[in-house]
């Protein structure tokens, strides 16, 4: 018997149950097809039952504690397959691996507990969410996990949002098979239920996420403090050393070997005054508003790294390479731009007097997803200079550290680079790391996350490696 619909504007939704229904006593809510609690086998239009299993009279209202109570049986019954529905279009949004949107067997076992969470509030919504209850320390969890891949809010907000249209689509099917007439003002009151539910854990996902962010922030404005006065005795050293040697040459008695020396003084100096100001410049743009953020094609910011960094190349003898297969990517580039001149520069400095051929090269990759981490660009940066010491490896990224602070000496520097880069990389959900390979030189490299699809796309677009490579001299 097909759903007939009642003349009643003001009321209602329709009487009877769609073909191949039937109610279930036991439940108080219908079944779709098989066996009854009383073996009956195919629809009972005529028959329902209220939610002690009494027989209901024919055309009679389902109540609000009836029918949210049999929404909310449905919704738990269902939780498995709505997470699995969740799962799977956050993984397609964000293009990472499905591993890592919900990364442990515990986690995803307890994601369950947010639906029944929504389900427990939409049967009985005088017994809050509040800060006691499981499903508020999953939803904390979720945000922790999220700040940890480095998602942003806007991302988190939308997870939550498909989640909501996954349970309303669900719900709006559920409801639809209850036989009994439905009164539109009750069915509105458990679609408001379930969206207070959904934005009292939202809530809860977004303050924890909040509250890392705050204290992330909170732990680089004390670095940057750190740093601040550490540039401030640096760029002191320099000016008094520029202002002393400047006093001592204005005397017409020093000889003229004694006045290269002091003018050598000066020019140290200023270059160290140099690295200072632009280690500040390009902090300071990946400080900035991410509004304001300026993205660029990775070759692009490649290129325009090498091309500030070519006169301290070539003074050194060094050939700075990029190779052409760079992935064609977006990237922010004052990150990108800000770790590869900090590597550049490092690979320049330390390179190998010793050594006919002295070359610093860009390569980049984009790898994953596996177990161990999502789809990412890596960015190597390869040299064939001094290397670093064994004992002195597991320090290199420490701020105020220098590996080759006693043994090379002119090679001016703040011992902040590398840190910077860390820190740098680390606030937007990738890593910093570096590599020694058996022959001397060495590798340092960043990654940052690759979600975009239309990043990927690029990638599969790109021309295949040719083996070639341009020449930053």
């Amino acid at each position: 018997m097909g759903a007939v619909r009642r003349r009643d504007r003001r009321r209602t939704v329709r009487v009877g149950v769609r073909r191949g229904h039937c109610p279930d006593p036991r439940a108080g809510r219908t079944r779709r097809g098989g066996v009854t609690a009383a073996g009956w086998r195919g629809p009972l239009a005529a028959i329902s039952f209220d939610a002690d299993g009494a027989p209901r009279k024919e055309g009679a209202q389902l109540q609000l504690p009836e029918l949210a109570a049999t929404l909310a049986g449905d919704l738990r019954t269902a939780k498995q397959e709505l997470v699995t529905q969740w799962l799977d279009r956050i993984s397609a949004r964000v293009a990472i691996s499905s591993k890592k949107v919900f990364p442990t067997h515990q986690l995803l076992n307890h994601v369950p507990l947010l639906i029944e969470g929504i389900a427990a509030y939409m049967k009985r919504p005088e017994r809050d969410i509040d800060s006691r209850s499981p499903v508020v320390a999953k939803a904390m969890e979720l945000g922790a996990l999220r700040h940890a891949q480095g998602f942003d809010a806007y991302e988190i907000l939308k997870e939550y949002e498909m989640l909501g249209e996954i349970i309303f689509d669900f719900l709006a099917d559920t409801a639809d098979t209850i036989p009994e007439p439905i009164p539109r003002r009750d069915l509105l009151a458990c679609w408001q239920r379930i969206s207070q539910a959904i934005e009292l854990i939202r809530q809860a996902t977004m303050s924890h996420f909040l509250r890392l962010s705050a204290a992330q922030v909170n732990e680089r404005e004390n670095r940057l403090r750190r740093f601040n006065r550490t540039v401030a005795h640096e760029l002191k050293n320099n000016v008094n050393a520029i202002a002393n040697a400047s006093e001592i040459l204005n005397e017409k008695w020093y000889e003229e070997n004694e006045r290269k020396e002091f003018e050598g003084i000066i020019a140290k100096n200023a270059e160290g005054l140099k690295h200072v100001l632009a280690n500040l410049e390009s902090l300071s743009r990946t400080q900035a508003d991410s509004r304001h953020c300026r993205n660029v094609l990775l070759p692009e910011a490649a290129n325009e790294a090498v091309r500030e960094l070519q006169e301290a190349a070539k003074a050194k003898g060094v050939n700075v390479r990029v190779a052409d297969d760079l992935p064609p990517i977006e990237v922010d580039a004052a990150t990108v731009e800000l770790c590869l001149m900090n590597y550049v520069s490092n690979g320049i400095k330390y390179s190998d007097s010793s050594k006919g051929e002295r070359w610093v090269a860009i390569e980049a990759t984009v790898e994953g997803p596996d177990t161990e981490k999502d789809r990412e660009v890596v960015i190597r940066v390869c040299d064939n200079g001094i290397g670093v010491p064994a004992e002195k490896r597991e320090q290199l990224f420490q701020e105020f550290y220098r590996a080759h602070g006693d043994t090379v000496t002119d090679a001016d520097g703040t011992g902040l680079g590398l840190s910077i880069v860390r820190e740098t990389v680390e606030s937007i959900g990738g890593r910093a790391w570096a590599e020694f390979p058996d022959q001397m030189g060495s590798v340092f490299a960043f990654a940052l996350p690759a979600r975009r699809e239309s990043d990927l796309r690029a990638t599969e677009d790109s021309p295949e490696e040719s083996g070639d490579s341009r020449s930053g001299d």
